[in-house]
């Protein structure tokens, strides 16, 4: 039996679980698939709405592009891309649950632009490469086996020059503000998820958010997975994160190599 190791934002190494985090992360999300949309409303107090829109607009899609939403859970990332490519565009929309899919289904008669939503794993996704002119995933890549692993796919199926988006949680910079970030995730957040959903994944939830990996070492990985002008941005008093990558063009690459 493997033992799952996060970095966590100190850079120390800490497991957050013992097992197959893959096969866990799975059944976990399978068990609270019908109340996921319900607990980000409650937990992020609508939020959300606002930090996925900014990533779109960061991700600078326009009208006729085509996107892929990597660990979309219920699709509402998608959605927001679809506002933005309009009818002459088109979305496709992963998650590796298939029960978060499922009850995504239900939005897509709202949507502005063709969405596809399909269960395909974020570490080995079935798309040819060069394809998207972006690639996102909101609050799913901290929930990866091997995040190397999903990045490295991600930058595949991106169009040279296309952009890579990832919207996450990750530590505050500013210390005075740790113990009151701490509070929220360690005692209020799961007694809340646990009156209206399961509460063991409203436990995981604040640990693998303070175990996920800075917002350095992300970027560090994004480069080795070959993006380039990576830039961040903190929200929410840095308790949310948006890293913005960049596939090079082709004699961009040859030029390097």
């Amino acid at each position: 039996m493997a033992q799952a190791i996060a970095e966590g934002a100190e850079g120390a190494k800490n497991s957050l679980f013992v097992g197959d985090k893959e096969k866990y992360v799975q059944e976990m999300f399978s068990g609270i698939a019908s109340r996921y949309d319900l607990m980000n409303d409650v937990l992020s107090l609508r939020q959300h709405y606002n930090w996925r829109k900014l990533a779109v607009s960061l991700a600078n899609v326009k009208a006729g592009d085509t996107c892929l939403d990597v660990c979309t859970g219920t699709g509402d990332f998608a959605l927001d891309l679809a506002k933005a490519v309009t009818q002459t565009g088109r979305v496709v929309a992963s998650d590796f649950c298939e029960p978060m899919i499922r009850n995504g289904l239900h939005k897509l008669p709202t949507a502005s632009a063709p969405v596809t939503m399909m269960v395909s794993n974020a570490e080995a996704l079935p798309y040819s490469s060069d394809r998207f002119d972006a690639v996102t995933v909101g609050f799913g890549i901290r929930n990866v086996a091997h995040i190397d692993c999903a990045l490295r796919e991600m930058t595949r199926v991106a169009k040279p020059g296309g952009r890579v988006v990832i919207l996450e949680f990750n530590r505050p910079r500013q210390k005075w503000y740790k113990p009151f970030v701490d509070f929220y995730l360690f005692r209020i957040l799961p007694r809340i998820g646990g009156l209206f959903s399961r509460r063991e994944a409203y436990t995981y939830l604040p640990e693998s958010m303070k175990q996920f990996v800075s917002r350095e070492k992300l970027e560090s990985l994004m480069r080795e997975a070959g993006l380039r002008d990576i830039s961040i941005r903190d929200l929410n008093f840095g308790t949310v994160c948006i890293h913005i990558g960049t596939k090079p063009l082709r004699s961009e690459t040859e030029a390097r190599s």
